[in-house]
């Protein structure tokens, strides 16, 4: 292997050019491909930072990394390395396999540098994410964009305001209404959206339920008022005997101070999210909740 591409993202055409790789050694395997012409070590460790680098050196260097890229490189990492790399272009450019690319105008105080990076600033980012995308995949980076404090609900409206009329600007004032800080996971993320598209209020998310000045639990969303929980239940939940039984006690003692607790599991929120909606709104009407279900 030569030396000289170790561990480096090249462009293929250059080695060849260079006498480094014949065209055959480059198709050999022991190269892995991230672009068109465009290349690394096949064993070497890439991230998802550096294959938004290679995209910006070797293939669109007038980008500005935004979207689900963008938030990657701020740390709000819920994709996968191999994600497509998302991009804004000011001018438009033919599709690229492994990219995903927009088109649009860029502010120059919509732009700072990360990771030596051009890199849409959160706010910017937040509303590529939902102009492209609905808001109920987009509000698991809003949320862990809102909790890391790297912008507030406040910016989102602000931004919204700035430009409104353009595309995605009411899908941005959604988020900013939407979004919530609370949420620890993108399933809660998504469980919120879907109640509240469906007609129940915003909850408190992190709920802390007392009982004469005793803790009792940490609900992962309330409607304190009405003394209604939800809990949602991931693939981990009650792997043992021990966490069933501590899980137990815990909801007993909800019941016992007077709160109403729904549970849904992962599972159910993907194959009956209408279902989970009924429920919640079910629970709120029995504890005085006027309001009837809107189901979209």
């Amino acid at each position: 292997m030569p030396p000289a591409l170790r561990g480096v993202v090249f462009r293929g055409s250059a080695a060849i050019g260079d006498g480094l790789l014949s065209r055959t050694q480059l198709r050999d395997g022991r190269w892995r491909r991230l672009f068109r012409d465009v290349y690394v070590e096949s064993g070497a460790e890439i991230d998802h930072t550096a294959v938004c680098a290679a995209a910006l050196q070797h293939v669109v260097p007038d980008g500005v990394i935004t979207g689900v890229s963008a938030a990657h490189l701020y740390g709000v990492v819920l994709s996968a390395a191999t994600a497509p790399v998302e991009l804004l272009l000011p001018v438009p450019h033919g599709p690229v396999s492994g990219l995903a690319l927009h088109h649009g105008s860029v502010a120059a105080d919509d732009v700072r540098t990360v990771h030596g990076l051009r890199t849409a600033v959160p706010v910017r980012a937040v509303w590529d994410l939902v102009r492209h995308r609905p808001v109920l995949d987009a509000m698991p980076y809003i949320d862990q964009f809102l909790r890391a404090r790297l912008l507030g609900t406040a910016e989102i409206e602000a931004y919204a305001a700035e430009h409104r009329g353009e595309p995605g600007s009411v899908r941005l004032v959604d988020a900013a209404r939407l979004g919530d800080p609370g949420a620890e996971s993108p399933p809660e993320s998504r469980c919120r959206v879907l109640l509240v598209q469906g007609g129940v209020p915003k909850p408190v998310t992190q709920h802390v339920i007392t009982d004469g000045g005793r803790f009792v639990a940490r609900a992962d969303m309330a409607w304190p008022e009405y003394q209604v929980a939800l809990e949602y239940d991931g693939f981990a939940f009650h792997s043992d005997r021990e966490a069933l039984s501590r899980d137990r006690v815990r909801l007993n003692r909800q019941i016992a101070s007077g709160w109403c607790v729904v549970h849904v599991t992962g599972d159910r929120l993907r194959t009956d999210p209408n279902g989970v909606v009924v429920e919640v709104l079910t629970a709120l009407r029995s504890r005085g909740w006027p309001s009837r279900p809107r189901l979209s």
